[in-house]
């Protein structure tokens, strides 16, 4: 699907009906831009709560802080590239 809108005032533009409707847009959602050089994409930001359950947690990062997991996940891959 191609559609275009209009930029208004402040740089607002409204999502036309159609792409709502595409994505499952409502009012109250939350959307993600990418821009690609001198394009972008738009996409749905997910519910985080819609991943709950959706993949495995091992059973030592249960718990943890988001950033302590990160970490030490990092490190994990980082001793593998070796």
């Amino acid at each position: 699907m191609d559609t275009s809108a209009r930029v208004e005032a402040e740089g607002r533009i409204t999502i036309p009906a159609e792409v709502c409707e595409a994505l499952g847009l409502s009012e109250g959602d939350s959307v993600h831009f990418r821009v690609n050089g001198k394009g972008a994409t738009i996409s749905r930001t997910p519910d985080l709560l819609e991943l709950a359950g959706s993949f495995e947690v091992p059973e030592d990062k249960r718990g943890l802080p988001w950033d302590v997991i990160r970490e030490e996940t990092w490190r994990e891959v980082a001793k593998e590239r070796r």
